[in-house]
């Protein structure tokens, strides 16, 4: 199964971390990228493989060396791309991170856009704040809602541009933005949620404003959307998320009348059918006695389901064998002010995050892991002067 590393964590688990410490060490402080010899025997044969003066390690086989530098932490990686060639190309390269995957190895960021300013990435195991490059969009999708999905090594934009609907990718390979295949029926106010490679977009509106029923699957690696079997109903500015392998989608409106909807579906991915399951969301949740509420601020951790209740202005737990939720935790910011607009409920590894939200003056993050219960209390993650309050957009991406 797979883990959430940092640099103190990856070190532990390697057959030889002092050879690790020294490698890494000796990369970082040497961009020429004549690297001290660490081991003896450069240009041996070694079990494995091959150590020469040309390997990433001189003195190390190369599956040796591959697997340290998949330990190393993300954050380190534009900086060893700077050291040759070599390590530029396998950065840039899907094969460092399909090896991670293998080895079971998973780091968490944290992508988000505030009122004042562009996408940041955010390490939480490094507490470093990373800034992206700036998205060649037109001012009509820079002003325009969005919706935001990361899947794979990709952070997906949804918006509208002046000629209709567009998604913009950033790539952590190329460490820069690109436009982005359409969805076969191109929507806005859908739910979503990603698994690996693999990400599912259901419900939504298309350029007319129509609530359309409709599913998508998109896979990363390929970059291809396909069609999947269509809700019960229309859905609109609804949720969603993985749990137990499956993909659900909850709350939202079924017309522009603003008529909630309590019940929720889960599509089984082996079946390729929808299920629907009533009263999974209770409106009240949702604010609906104050205008315009947002989606459904929903998060799983460990496999479990929590809501932030803007209402009661607590985080909630879902009981699967029950459809019922209950209180766990009080929110660490005012959440219904402004009916949930304008702040992130996002799990993020073992982690529930709480992002921004009105009332405060710049971009804070708040961290808590649920498996401690009443023991822990939220934790200052964060915080980002200068963001403003309001985060507009939020993703996690795992890789």
């Amino acid at each position: 199964m797979a883990r959430e590393v940092n640099r103190e964590v990856a070190e532990k688990s390697l057959a030889n971390k002092k050879v690790c410490a020294n490698l890494l060490d000796a990369l970082l402080s040497n961009r020429s990228g004549k690297l001290i010899r660490a081991v003896a025997g450069g240009g041996r044969k070694h079990e494995g493989g091959l150590a020469t003066d040309e390997s990433l390690f001189p003195g190390l086989p190369d599956d040796m060396a591959l697997d340290i530098v998949a330990w190393i932490s993300r954050s380190d990686y534009p900086t060893l791309a700077c050291l040759n060639t070599k390590f530029k190309s396998l950065i840039g390269s899907e094969y460092l991170y399909q090896l991670r995957r293998k080895l079971g190895i998973i780091e968490h960021w944290v992508f988000m856009a505030c009122i004042l300013t562009p996408w940041e990435a955010f390490d939480p195991a490094r507490r470093r704040w990373m800034r992206l490059p700036r998205m060649p969009c037109d001012e009509c999708f820079t002003h325009a809602d969005k919706e935001s999905l990361a899947v794979g090594t990709d952070l997906l934009v949804f918006g509208r541009e002046l000629k209709g609907f567009a998604i913009w990718k950033y790539s952590l390979l190329s460490r820069d933005w690109s436009r982005n295949q359409h969805m076969n029926s191109p929507r806005c106010l859908f739910g979503s949620a990603s698994v690996g490679e693999m990400a599912i977009v259901a419900g939504g509106c298309d350029l007319n404003g129509v609530v359309v029923q409709s599913a998508e699957v998109y896979n990363s690696e390929l970059g291809t959307w396909h069609p999947l079997a269509d809700l019960s109903g229309p859905r609109k500015m609804c949720s969603g998320f993985f749990m137990d392998g499956k993909f659900y989608v909850i709350g939202g409106m079924s017309s522009n009348a603003a008529n909630y909807l309590s019940c929720g579906e889960e599509y089984d991915l082996g079946k390729g059918t929808w299920r629907k399951i009533e009263n999974m969301y209770p409106a009240e949740f949702a604010g609906v006695n104050q205008s315009l509420p947002s989606p459904p601020l929903v998060a799983v951790v460990n496999n479990e389901l929590y809501t932030a209740d803007v209402c009661r202005n607590e985080v909630k737990k879902y009981s699967k064998a029950n459809n019922t939720w209950s209180a766990v935790k009080a929110l660490p910011i005012r959440a219904g002010a402004a009916n949930g607009w304008g702040m992130a409920f996002r799990g993020c590894g073992r982690r529930l995050l709480v992002i921004g939200g009105p009332g405060v003056e710049a971009a804070v993050m708040y961290s808590w892991e649920p498996q401690h219960g009443d023991l822990q209390d939220w934790n200052l993650l964060a915080v980002k002067q200068g963001a403003g309050s309001f985060v507009y957009n939020c993703a996690i991406m795992g890789c």
